[in-house]
């Protein structure tokens, strides 16, 4: 028997009486003799909250370390419900020994519960247990707002899905089997009745398990994969690639995983097909021109296509383009869509409308999260931001999305500050935002990376998540039952229905859904007027655009930079060669200034000397004039010399 066959809380006694929690007495050697010391008083502190209350006892004295550690097990739980005590209780018991549910009846079955079991709103009348050790009576089950449920009969009990009583609140699952290892940014999809999770990340690593919960038992199970051969038909046993923020698609009776980051990324987008009945990986084969390879990307089935859209590619640059793959041809088509696209971006989520519109949400780039909502026709091919209704949705990345009808669901996400707390719901014929539930604390609701997928078990519709990180990586699984049961003759036909007979005729049961489509169809020809109006959502496009155009200019700005102080180098090189020249043709200069200043030295003591000689000169004309004035002078005396007696010049003889 699956551990899943019984509900809450008679599967918590059952754990209980396992464990070694009997009525009376001192339980404290029993599960100490099973269990590690700090296990034992953290099921004992558990047991306690779920059975008793919050604990309002006094502290042990010192003296007694046994009873003191006791209390703080119990007194650290605060006041926590006594539903989660129960469940992590459970899950302790599952960690520590997971084949405890199949020993059961070899123990006591129905443990004797001693003191009333404290609940918030009301107190469920719990039917008191046999004696003998041996059988269990039929308490009721009671949910989680305080209601109680009777079981019928001790044969019929509430598997999988439907032991969930309470609607439009996340409830935790309590699930048997191998849990899969703690991941974030996987892969997940529903077919027949099974939550196929693919690959994720793990402590910075990529994973590459094949995991399975059966929806019904509401157990785990690890798939022994293949990988088919390229080169034959045969199958060879071997792990296919490791990946993380892929995205994968049901199509028939197989599911596709499509793209996603890799260690050793190759060039294009690769498509990757599963087939369940021979747990066998085989590549596919695509045709046209294929997308860059990258991760966090949304892949959307519209019809008998797959829309592809943004991502980061293995270089870290963010995309916004589009690209179509036809399923029946397995061909690739680049889209070129009229109006302004969303920005490149990853980790948004999309959803298809009435085969016609595709809607992207939220995101983030390297520093920023983004909350716009952008609506693509497919026939028209046009990108446009509606106005929407209701309240306004707070920024968000790494969040998850699942469509059921004509809503779109939106869970966890993160604004590089903390977690989402609360679940959206888009209507996506009136397009306005609601809130469905809130979540509080650090829970793996509030994270990024998780997955959400929707499934419909005995005519009620279930939103399932797994996994996530926020600050810790999750394996838990949660699930939320819609408030309305969905119509799964109309749903089946809208999504077997070929496109073009969609666009021709619609059932008259959805007539008014045909009215709010065309109204989005106006919207979508009038997007000019309302983004117009839009201010506040034009300053967003406004902001991120010049944001994006500064960071542009800002590398332009660094590379002109670069290259001019290249070129300044360049340039200084040869100013430095000039400089020598330059210095070269001066020192010559300076030399043949020198030899001037020499030779003009030498002109001016010339000069002088001519002086000296011209005056040397003089002087002797001079003294020559007058010795022959005075030669004259003699001769001139003649006769009366020779008469007076003048004596002849001593000099002329």
């Amino acid at each position: 028997m699956a551990s899943s066959g019984l509900a809450y809380p008679d599967r918590f006694y059952a754990a209980a009486a396992y464990a070694g929690f009997a009525g009376g007495g001192d339980t404290s050697s029993a599960v100490l003799s099973r269990f590690q010391s700090d296990v034992a008083l953290l099921l004992y502190g558990l047991h306690q909250q779920a059975t008793v209350g919050p604990c309002n006892v006094p502290k042990p004295r010192a003296w007694n370390p046994v009873e003191q550690s006791k209390w703080t097990s119990w007194h650290g739980l605060g006041s926590m419900p006594s539903a989660e005590a129960m469940r992590l209780f459970v899950k302790i018991l599952e960690e520590e020994d997971p084949g405890w549910y199949s020993r059961v009846p070899e123990f006591n079955s129905e443990p004797v519960v001693d003191i009333q079991m404290h609940k918030p709103k009301e107190d469920p009348q719990i039917v008191p247990a046999s004696t003998n050790g041996t059988s269990i009576s039929e308490p009721k089950i009671i949910s989680e707002n305080g209601s109680s449920l009777e079981t019928q009969d001790k044969d019929v009990i509430l598997e999988g899905l439907s032991t969930v009583s309470s609607h439009d609140e996340w409830t935790p699952l309590s699930i048997s089997g191998q849990r899969p290892k703690p991941r974030y940014e996987h892969g997940a999809t529903v077919l027949q009745d099974k939550m196929y999770v693919f690959g994720g990340n793990h402590n910075g690593r990529y994973l590459s398990d094949l995991q399975a919960l059966d929806l019904k038992s509401l157990t785990w199970s690890k798939i022994d994969t293949k990988l088919q051969a390229e080169s034959s038909d045969s199958a060879k046993t071997s792990q296919i690639a490791p990946c993380a923020g892929h995205s994968m698609i049901t199509w028939g009776n197989k599911f596709f995983s499509i793209a996603g980051h890799t260690k050793d990324p190759s060039e294009g987008i690769t498509v990757k097909e599963f087939d369940p009945h021979t747990c066998t990986w085989s590549n596919v084969r695509t045709y046209g021109k294929s997308p860059v390879s990258r991760g966090g990307q949304t892949v959307t089935r519209v019809g008998t296509t797959l829309v592809l859209f943004g991502g980061e590619d293995a270089k870290r640059c963010l995309l916004n383009d589009l690209h179509i793959l036809d399923l029946e041809t397995m061909t690739w088509d680049d889209v070129d869509a009229i109006g302004t696209p969303p920005s490149p971006r990853s980790d948004h989520t999309a959803a298809c409308h009435a085969d016609r519109y595709l809607l992207i949400f939220g995101g983030g780039s390297h520093a920023t999260c983004f909350n716009d909502l952008h609506v693509l026709d497919l026939q028209t091919m046009e990108w446009s931001r509606p106005k929407q209704q209701g309240l306004t949705p707070s920024p968000r990345a790494g969040h998850a999305g699942a469509t059921v009808g004509e809503n779109w669901y939106i869970v966890g996400g993160g604004n590089n500050k903390s977690g989402v707390s609360e679940t959206l719901v888009l209507n996506m014929s009136t397009l306005t935002w609601s809130v469905v539930s809130t979540v509080e604390g650090r829970v793996p609701l509030a994270s990024e990376g998780m997955t959400l997928v929707h499934s419909n078990y005995n005519g009620y519709d279930y939103l399932i998540s797994f996994g996530g990180y926020n600050g810790r990586y999750s394996n838990e699984v949660y699930t939320l039952k819609l408030s309305l049961k969905s119509d799964s003759k109309s749903t089946t036909k809208a999504e077997t229905v070929s496109d073009t007979t969609s666009r021709v005729v619609e059932p008259e049961v959805e007539t008014s859904q045909d009215a709010k489509i065309r109204e989005i169809a106006m919207d979508s020809a009038d997007s000019d007027l309302k983004n117009s109006t839009d201010e506040a959502s034009e300053q967003l496009l406004a902001a991120l655009k010049a944001e994006k155009e500064e960071l542009e200019a800002t590398l332009n700005r660094e590379q002109l930079q670069t290259v001019q102080l290249k070129e300044d180098i360049a340039q200084a090189e040869s100013r430095n060669v000039e400089l020598t020249k330059e210095l070269q043709a001066v020192r010559g200069q300076l030399a043949a200034e020198q030899s001037r200043c020499f030779k003009l030295e030498k002109l001016q003591s010339m000069d002088a000397l001519e002086k000296e000689v011209e005056l040397l000169r003089r002087q002797r004309a001079a003294s020559e004039q007058a010795a022959l004035d005075a030669k004259q002078r003699q001769s001139s005396g003649g006769m009366w010399g020779w008469i007076v007696g003048t004596p002849p010049d001593k000099s002329e003889s």
